[in-house]
């Protein structure tokens, strides 16, 4: 009885001792809810339609990349809606700045792929939901992935950069606002 006893003991130390702090993503620009700098500028909205500052802490070991996405899943779609996705993140970089979505401000880390979205274009775009759809939850999420490259380029669509990051992901932290027009 005292045996099994001292092995459960050693085990719980053990565990404790190897446990990994959480994957974090924080943001300084969002203050749960969406801004004028992040909505969208045009479909009936005014914003400057610049990304959210972004960071994260706490990768787990064996991070070689980061995929970043931002979704709609209330869009009226059926299926939601992809405001923005970029891949190959270089695993040493934790941060993007505002506006990092901007493709032509060339302010998103060296290497990193901005992919299609739902608007047809790569980089970012900001919330805009249609008028009487009530409030909409945008996710934005930073995958820690086990591969330093997906394989994939800027014209590749939502479904097929959701279903590589998926095979690839060792960790995820996600921020949840909320827009309503």
């Amino acid at each position: 009885m005292k045996r099994t006893s001292l092995i459960i003991c050693f085990l719980l130390i053990t565990a404790t001792g190897f446990a990994q702090k959480t994957f974090t993503l924080y943001s300084k620009d969002l203050q749960g809810q969406a801004t004028m700098k992040e909505r969208l500028n045009g479909a009936g909205c005014t914003g400057q339609n610049q990304s959210p500052q972004l960071s994260w802490t706490n990768a787990p070991a064996g991070t070689k990349s980061f995929a970043i996405t931002m979704y709609d899943s209330d869009a009226p779609t059926g299926s939601g809606w992809w405001h923005w996705i970029m891949f190959d993140v270089p695993a040493n970089v934790n941060e993007l700045v505002t506006n990092a979505g901007k493709i032509s401000a060339n302010l998103a880390p060296k290497g990193a792929i901005q992919s299609l979205t739902d608007f047809g274009v790569g980089g970012y775009g900001g919330p805009c939901p249609p008028a009487n759809t009530g409030i909409h939850q945008y996710i934005i999420t930073v995958y820690a992935l086990k591969t330093d490259k997906l394989g994939l380029n800027a014209s590749t669509l939502p479904p097929g950069v959701g279903f590589t990051i998926y095979k690839n992901t060792l960790a995820k932290a996600s921020l949840v606002f909320y827009d309503q027009y």
